[in-house]
């Protein structure tokens, strides 16, 4: 198991190293306006805000949550909350007001920020409707009935809404207070305080709080930066979100523990992405698999001048190996994977940039370093051997520091031994990389035999018509549960039911054969890109009603 030096130190401590270090230095970069902060700017700007929220009666373990796009002030938050021993709580653009009024009672939320809305979503409107004391109550005297805790909400931005401060506001505030209580509240923090909180993406249930400290996701940010071997010199494209771990931890972390540069992108948009890498002469670039195809799909694609990148993740699934080797040819990007779950900081395993592209591309790599990784069975808890099917579980460093309120749920996925227990199966090569194979959740039991959805996927996904597919679960009275597979098809493609059974024939257990077909145009899925399979089993069933078949 490799080893690196872990970080004893805060976000708010790093920051202040590099502001002293290379003040002149750039950390963050929007391109589209213009916007520029060095590393001494950037520091102000967060002390400032820090004072300002500490002005507003934001104290060490409050909630501060933020719902925002990737905007300019997104990181500003991050880094204020952490110097005062706050806790920055994540919240998914996409959510609307059910999903955020859930996450507000169960996160205590302190202090809200938000931007206008995102998409058809008016964020403002949903604040207004679920706390109707905003448009009574002065700033400051906020006492709301549904949510106990909450004492502010902050527009990110200068518009004046009523009974709803701006961040203009605190950080001009901030800039004429005196730096006692600042100081005060910084000597207090530790790094193995929890500085972040984030809601699981709740494919199958309720999401729940998972905390992190500044130990967990500075030195996985150490180590994936080390993976890429980040120097002062770079600049990372951020165009993922910043509410996920792959854009507060991957790359904020990778970038802050390597004193680079973060060139954003407010929202992904492929023609965006591709300008600012060409102006801002780009050496990094993260995204999940359908940012890439995207970018280099886009019709625009050959205007760009890509040849300064060299590296960058592609995570959220494995990325088939066409189109590695166009990022490798097109992009001039040496493409890593990392495989991890928020619980883990997130990283569990990586690839390494002088793995052979078939590794990286179909397999999620090595332990990281620092952390010890195991498949186990999860019918005896014993390790499996090289080649066998297990749950990936993780000790290490990165295991975060639990659910919020919620020790039961803790006890559930870190046993005695402290190994975290993904809920993902996978194995281990006889190379030592690690191959994702499903979800113990998702797997299929059918009259008594376990089905694993991604071997029947594999299978079909030899069907030269099918673009993509996936398996799920069917109620059934009399098995339990049937085979499901839910089919999108190439373009100008055709295929019927009889078609996808004769392949199946003769060539996989008759049990694993799905019995019902689904050709549909897309997938349920999370902000983050995440496939909903408990989604997916109710949409079959909705499905087979409507088509008047029997299910039994």
């Amino acid at each position: 198991m490799e080893n690196i030096q872990l970080i004893e130190e805060t976000l708010g401590g790093l920051l202040e190293k590099w502001a002293r270090e290379t003040p002149d230095h750039e950390f963050m970069v929007y391109p589209d306006r213009g916007l520029r902060l060095t590393y001494s700017q950037f520091n102000t700007r967060v002390d400032n805000l820090a004072k300002g929220l500490i002005s507003i009666g934001v104290t060490p373990g409050a909630k501060v949550g933020v719902w925002a796009r990737n905007v300019p002030d997104w990181l500003t938050f991050m880094f204020a909350t952490a110097k005062i021993g706050a806790v920055l709580v994540t919240i998914n653009t996409a959510y609307q007001s059910f999903e955020v009024e859930y996450l507000m009672k169960d996160a205590d939320i302190h202090t809200m920020c938000i931007v206008n809305g995102h998409r058809d979503s008016d964020y403002v409107k949903i604040m207004y409707e679920l706390i109707p004391e905003l448009r009574t109550q002065p700033r400051g005297s906020l006492r709301s009935e549904r949510f106990p805790e909450l004492r502010n909400v902050v527009y990110v931005g200068q518009e004046k809404l009523r009974g709803i401060y701006t961040t203009t506001e605190l950080i001009t505030a901030g800039a004429f207070l005196g730096n006692e209580a600042l100081n005060e509240a910084r000597g207090k923090v530790d790094c193995h305080q929890e500085v972040n909180m984030q809601y699981t993406s709740g494919t199958t249930g309720f999401p729940k709080g998972v905390m992190l400290t500044h130990h967990n996701i500075l030195n996985c940010g150490q180590a994936t930066g080390e993976f890429m071997q980040f120097t002062r010199a770079d600049r990372l494209l951020t165009c993922v979100p910043l509410f996920h771990c792959f854009g507060c931890v991957l790359a904020t972390c990778a970038v802050i523990t390597h004193g680079s540069t973060m060139v954003m992108v407010e929202e992904f948009d492929p023609l965006k992405v591709l300008a600012s890498i060409h102006k801002e002469r780009c050496t990094l670039l993260y995204g999940v698999p359908t940012m890439f195809i995207a970018e280099l799909n886009h019709p625009m694609f050959d205007m760009f001048d890509l040849t300064s990148l060299r590296t960058g993740i592609m995570a959220g699934s494995l990325c088939p190996i066409e189109t590695m080797n166009q990022v490798m040819d097109r992009m001039h990007c040496r493409i890593i994977s990392v495989y991890g779950l928020t619980e883990s900081s997130p990283g569990m395993t990586a690839t390494r940039l002088d793995d052979p592209v078939e590794v990286r591309a179909q397999t999620v790599g090595r332990p990281f370093p620092n952390v010890e990784v195991r498949v186990i069975d999860p019918e005896t808890g014993e390790e499996c051997p090289d080649g066998v099917q297990g749950e990936m579980c993780c000790r290490g460093y990165n295991v975060m520091k639990g659910y919020y309120k919620n020790p039961k749920a803790t006890e559930a996925v870190i046993d005695r031994d402290g190994f975290l227990h993904s809920g993902d199966l996978g194995i281990r090569d006889s190379n030592g990389n690690y191959h994702i194979t499903g979800r113990i959740k998702d797997m299929i039991i059918r009259g008594g035999e376990n089905i694993y959805p991604r071997e029947v996927e594999n299978f079909l996904y030899n069907m030269p018509q099918i673009k993509d597919v996936q398996v799920a679960g069917i109620a059934s009275e009399k098995y339990g549960e049937e085979v499901g597979a839910f089919i999108i098809l190439k373009d100008g493609q055709q295929l019927t039911e009889e078609e996808v059974w004769m392949f199946c024939r003769g060539a996989i257990a008759r049990h694993k054969t799905p019995k019902y077909i689904f050709f549909v145009d897309g997938f349920p899925l999370t902000a983050s890109g995440k496939i909903q399979k408990y989604k997916l089993r109710d949409m079959g069933l909705e499905m087979l009603k409507k088509a008047g078949v029997e299910v039994i």
